[in-house]
């Protein structure tokens, strides 16, 4: 078991320095793949724990489309992320899943949820039984 997640935890690496690193005239230059500086990235996480349920097709074909319709033009981009282990070996997973959104203005993002807030509320029953924790950010670089 503790190879099996150190091996993933490589690799999970490993794939991060491939998919950030781009082969430019004989050298390997990074660059930013994920969004622009200045952008609002909103991630909502939900927290692995025992007991707890995450129905993953729900979330990518119904709730994460149905919150990104809210959000109109302002909304850049979304993804879903899958938890797959610790980034520690024989720690506990950390999040079941994530989901993010790009936007490119925090005001017209609350104002975009503010009134479907209840329906994205009740939507949660249908996917999950954890209740997300919410970070609001800003990308800096």
């Amino acid at each position: 078991m503790v190879l099996r997640l150190t091996l993933s935890f490589l690799l999970l690496t490993t794939s991060f320095v491939a998919f950030s690193q781009e082969k430019r005239s004989g050298k390997f230059e990074k660059h930013n793949t994920m969004a622009e500086k200045g952008l609002i990235k909103i991630s909502v996480m939900y927290p692995y724990a025992e007991g707890k349920t995450f129905n993953m097709e729900y979330y990518e074909t119904k709730h994460m489309p149905t919150v990104a319709g809210y959000l109109g033009s302002n909304l850049v981009k979304y993804t879903i992320e899958k938890g797959l282990s610790s980034g520690v070996p024989n720690q506990p997973l950390p999040y079941m899943a994530i989901g993010t959104f790009y936007v490119k203005s925090l005001s017209e993002y609350q104002a975009a949820i503010a009134p479907n807030r209840d329906a994205i509320l009740a939507d949660f029953a249908n996917y999950t039984n954890v209740t997300p924790v919410i970070l609001v950010s800003e990308i800096v670089k």
